[in-house]
């Protein structure tokens, strides 16, 4: 089984990394919104018991995870005039929008069930197609250059996206549609404004993601395409797909430490407006300063995750990264029950701000080092295996990461209900047993598992020699023939620099 390549280039147009870095600002939008204030909304707004709300979010995590490799999979035997991953980015926008909106406007006289399952119904649907697009774009970023640095800094344009879209959201929200009212202190709980808001993140989701897709179209011609001897999408060779990808002990260990990351990630992220409000009391007014921190954390790994990876390597990045975002995460909690902090501490919002720009830091150059090592992995695998899987080897990473986010999530429902938070609660009224086990399973047990996932990342193996030595290897068995003969030349763009064969 073949692959054919056309030219591609080491350096990229800025144009392009930026047109693919924004689309994962919509993707993250859409699932943020989801992860974090579908939560609330449901719980403190609607009245939903909180594990029911759990349960309903982690059923459309596992289903949306078990259709990633299957599109992962299509997507990478695709063929059309769009390429491999274009026409799907075309397909997913217009049903990502209906199903977003739909979430935050359940309709009038369901009881508290009827509601769980449509929180349930309307999040998985989302999901699933925001698989359409979330698995080819990722897939699309691992494509556009087989250059070892490069790679990191096209995926430091998709994390600092990431950001600059739950940012952006979160600002917004918090500004213009949850800001504090003498009726409703803590904004987020106030029922009026979420239709609106929901209609607002809506329209943005479609500009942007339509927009990502447009604006990177003019790379059709230099990205991976099948071979003429690469079979049709089916069951069968979905399979040997995924067995490929397992087969490689890097990817394994990958997929391991991302389970765990997922899980620290599901849980934090379930409760983490809980803790604000009611254990730290931020109003709504607090809570978006917060965007200052995520903001200095994901720029700083912006400008200096992939200047790591060329003094490092993407494994010490990776591992160290996992650590630090562990106990920068937990911190603030421990001194919080330690008794060092309180809610009168004074400058409080600035220390937690602080600490906050470590956090997300951290955790951003922890990602930019994973979804760059991928891209290694997937030469790893044509000099193996003679096919690039950029699209299985995201997906199935997504898979593990979906699953066990959804643990993280029905998790955290469960911590709701066995620390006995009570429901549509106020804050201030809160037990103070009920606070500090918050904090306690916010804090210190939330930290363990990314502990576990440094470990994981400390087995990964391929560095720059390794990688360098792989794609000399590539090039060697296609000067022997071994590989199909390369297409002609395509001009590159204006704006790219010298061009290399593409694997």
């Amino acid at each position: 089984m073949t692959q054919t390549t056309p030219l591609s280039a080491d350096r990229l147009p800025l144009k392009t990394k930026v047109a693919f870095g924004v689309g994962s600002s919509a993707e993250i939008i859409a699932l943020y919104a989801v992860s974090s204030f579908a939560l609330v909304f449901y719980n403190q707004v609607l009245g939903v018991p909180p594990h029911w709300v759990g349960i309903a979010i982690s059923v459309s995590l596992i289903f949306d995870g078990l259709t990633e490799p299957l599109i992962g999979s299509w997507s990478d035997r695709t063929r059309s005039k769009l390429g491999r991953r274009h026409p799907w980015m075309y397909a997913a926008p217009i049903p990502i929008t209906l199903t977003f909106f739909a979430i935050f406007n359940p309709p009038q006289g369901l009881d508290l069930m009827g509601l769980a399952m449509w929180c349930g119904v309307t999040t998985s649907l989302l999901r699933q197609v925001m698989t359409f697009f979330h698995t080819p774009h990722l897939a699309l970023g691992a494509e556009l250059s087989p250059n070892y640095i490069e790679r990191s800094k096209v995926m430091a344009y998709n994390s600092f996206f990431t950001w600059a879209g739950g940012a952006s959201m979160t600002w917004i929200a918090l500004t213009y549609f949850f800001p504090s009212t003498p009726t409703y202190p803590r904004g987020l709980l106030n029922p009026e404004p979420w239709p609106a808001f929901a209609l607002t993140m809506a329209t943005i989701i479609l500009v942007v993601l339509f927009a990502s897709a447009w604006f990177t179209r003019d790379r059709i011609p230099f990205l991976p395409q099948p071979g003429v001897d690469v079979k049709k999408f089916s069951m069968a060779e979905f399979f040997a797909d995924i067995w490929k990808a397992l087969r490689n002990r890097n990817y394994v260990w990958l997929l391991i430490g991302i389970f765990f990351l997922s899980m620290m990630i599901g849980l934090k992220e379930g409760l983490r407006l809980y803790t604000a409000t009611f254990y730290w009391g931020l109003n709504s007014e607090q809570l978006r300063l917060f965007v200052l921190g995520s903001f200095v954390g994901y720029a700083t790994a912006f400008i200096f995750a992939a200047r790591m990876h060329g003094k490092f390597d993407k494994r010490a990045t990776m591992v160290w990264g996992a650590v630090a975002y562990a106990l920068t995460t937990a911190a603030p909690l421990v001194a919080g029950l330690l008794g060092i902090l309180t809610p009168q501490t004074p400058n409080l919002v600035w220390m937690l701000i602080a600490w906050s720009a470590l956090s997300y830091g951290s955790m951003s150059v922890l990602q930019i080092g994973a979804m760059s090592a991928l891209a290694d992995i997937a030469d790893e695998n044509e000099l193996r295996f003679g096919v690039r899987q950029e699209g299985i080897l995201y997906s199935t990473r997504a898979l593990a990461a979906k699953i066990d986010q959804a643990i993280g999530s029905l998790l955290a429902g469960y911590v709701l209900l066995i620390i006995a938070f009570p429901e549509k609660a106020k804050p201030g009224a809160v037990g103070d047993d009920v606070l500090m086990n918050l904090a306690l399973w916010d804090g210190v047990f939330a930290a363990v598992p990314g502990v576990i996932a440094a470990i994981c990342y400390s087995r990964y193996r391929i560095s720059r020699a390794t990688f360098e030595a792989t794609r000399a290897a590539i090039q060697a068995r296609r000067a022997a023939g071994i590989s199909p003969t390369e297409p002609p030349p395509v001009k590159d763009p204006p704006g790219v620099a010298a061009a290399t064969p593409a694997t």
